[in-house]
């Protein structure tokens, strides 16, 4: 993004709602101000972003101010100067070697006063933290070509820093290496803004730096599953040609790069990414080279297994049927374009990238780029049993493909449990993604989910849910606020894993049994994916009622219409 774009994007910004970002820094803001606003701007769709500095020189001072003002999150850029002035080029206290010891005592003491600083402030919000992206000024008597003891201090100093803050939840840091692929260190410094303004960067990185913090800050949501192909890309060789044993990914068979992929695959779904295989392959030969011992991703990780002579579309159709997963979740990896191309005409949203198995370094790239899409910053149990769960499904009687009858379900052995969710991460997650299955499509930030869970009124839950066939985990998120003789729902989300088993039945009769009230007003809003929602509301034949954007629904008409249930229910929300 040029710089003239950028403004271009705040000039033309609208919305309502209000977003506030900290950049938390000791230079001018200046250009990295501007690229920021509109790298937010563009990642918050109809909201308008007020960009907060602090004060020159006083990074410290801009963190406790950050933390006192409150917002949706800050962004801190440490450089050289901050740890000490005299790192700067704006300062004139001398490179004698005295100077330089002192230097050194001065940032240990600086270090722990902005750890602290920084954990302090992401009690409050969500922090991306940039570590020094300039070279050190020719402060010692070496040259430059040599690293002694005063910038190697330096150095493990702001590792330290960086390593200490990464440990919080709320604080991500930006990555050094994937900064200096779009940003060399060698175009960086603008010396003489820096000297004339305070400012310190050159534009190009001023606007990488900015976009690579916005990423931080506010992520993407992960994609949620993965279809490979075989030939070519899982490993090299065409099976039916060379055979099982023929195939390779290693170095001797000059085929690393797939054992490479394997490993990544492997890794993604130890995370609880999906992965499948779609290939235009014979079956049996598939099956057999799939139990291969050398391997590198485990077969028992890879489900389902589409192997045939049809159009790739069909098995990329098939694998989303058992997933019950959106095409927009999901990202193909073929070598072919030709395949690519024809399972995209079929299914727009869904990513598909190209293996390009004849040039090792473009393979690397893609997969940090695979990284990128499926990349996140914690693993919760939920993930772990996904591809579990859906195996269960897969493998379920027939009867409960469809609407499953009431004998069936009474044979389940179904279990909800209900547990307050004030600071779950799975219940954040799940009400920031999920779609399908969704009262309004909202998205929230961490400093609106903190407000939502600390509202003395208010009520936020988790659902979690098992039966015979194995545990889902929490699937369901509910949250509102009680008034005299109702019960206000804004948040209902539910995995579509859990659909057919009447658990937002189940949801509905809880609320109204624990709430006492006589009516539920949902803050609904119909976008286009939340269709099994519509549904669900629409399956009342009388008793829904639609009005100032609220679907209202007394307990007396929930009652006539709710099905027979069948799960007990633990409740560990209001005991």
């Amino acid at each position: 993004m040029r710089l003239s774009e950028a403004l271009q994007v705040i000039g033309q910004a609208e919305g309502d709602a209000q977003r506030t970002v900290h950049l938390v820094c000791g230079f001018s803001p200046l250009h990295v101000e501007t690229f920021l606003k509109a790298y937010l701007i563009q990642r918050s769709s109809g909201v308008r972003v007020n960009v907060a500095t602090g004060l020159y020189g006083d990074l410290e001072g801009n963190l406790q101010r950050a933390r006192e003002t409150g917002g949706d999150g800050a962004i801190a850029v440490v450089e050289w100067s901050d740890l000490d002035s005299r790192l700067g080029l704006r300062a004139s206290a001398g490179w004698r070697a005295e100077t330089l010891n002192d230097i050194l005592v001065q940032v240990d003491e600086r270090r722990e006063r902005l750890k602290d600083g920084l954990a302090r402030l992401a009690a409050v919000m969500p922090v991306a933290v940039a570590g020094p992206a300039l070279a050190l000024p020719p402060l010692s008597i070496l040259p430059p070509t040599q690293s002694g003891d005063f910038e190697l201090h330096l150095n493990v100093a702001v590792t330290m820093l960086l390593q200490q803050v990464a440990q919080y939840p709320a604080i991500t840091v930006l990555s050094s290496g994937s900064l200096s692929l779009l940003s060399p260190a060698e175009s960086r410094h603008d010396v003489k803004m820096e000297l004339h303004a305070g400012f310190p960067y050159t534009l190009k990185h001023a606007e990488v730096l900015a976009h690579q913090s916005v990423q931080c800050l506010f992520p993407l949501p992960p994609k949620k599953g993965l279809i490979t192909d075989l030939d070519q890309t899982l490993w090299k060789g065409i099976l039916g040609d060379v055979g099982t044993d023929a195939v390779s990914w290693s170095l001797e068979g000059k085929s690393q790069v797939h054992a490479l992929y394997q490993q990544l695959l492997s890794s993604l779904a130890e995370s609880g990414v999906l992965v499948a295989i779609a290939s235009k392959n014979d079956p049996t030969l598939v099956e057999e080279a799939l139990k291969r011992s050398d391997l590198l991703v485990e077969p028992s990780k890879i489900f389902p297994v589409e192997a045939s002579w049809g159009p790739k579309s069909e098995a990329v159709s098939r694998i989303l049927k058992v997933w019950n997963i959106g095409a927009d979740s999901v990202v193909l990896v073929d070598d072919s374009p030709m395949e690519l191309a024809e399972v995209g005409e079929q299914f727009p949203g869904l990513e598909c990238l190209r293996f390009p198995s004849d040039d090792p370094a473009a393979v690397v790239a893609l997969l940090g780029q695979i990284r990128e899409r499926f990349g996140k910053k914690r693993v919760l149990e939920e993930d772990r049993i996904r591809l579990q769960s859906i195996r269960n499904t897969a493998e379920r009687p027939a009867e409960i493909a469809g609407e499953p009858t009431a004998d069936f379900l009474a044979r389940l052995g179904a279990v909800m449990t209900l547990e307050a969710a004030s600071s779950d991460a799975r219940a954040f997650e799940l009400v920031n993604k999920t779609n399908q299955f969704n009262l309004n499509g909202l998205r929230y930030t961490d400093a609106e989910w903190n407000a939502i869970s600390q509202r003395p009124d208010g009520f936020l839950l988790t659902v979690a849910y098992e039966d015979r066939f194995g545990p889902l985990g929490r699937i369901a998120v509910l949250g509102g606020y009680y008034t005299k003789d109702t019960c206000h729902v804004d948040i209902w989300v539910m995995s579509c894993r859990a659909f057919s088993r009447q658990i937002e039945f189940q949801s509905i009769r809880q609320l109204f049994a624990k709430t006492g009230a006589p009516e539920i007003r949902f803050r609904f809003k119909a976008t286009d994916r939340n269709g099994p929602l519509q549904s669900f509301f629409a399956s009342f034949s009388h008793g829904v009622e639609l009005k100032d954007g609220e679907l209202r629904l007394g307990a007396e008409d929930f009652d006539r219409q709710c099905p027979q249930l069948f799960h007990k229910v633990n409740d560990k929300w209001m005991t």
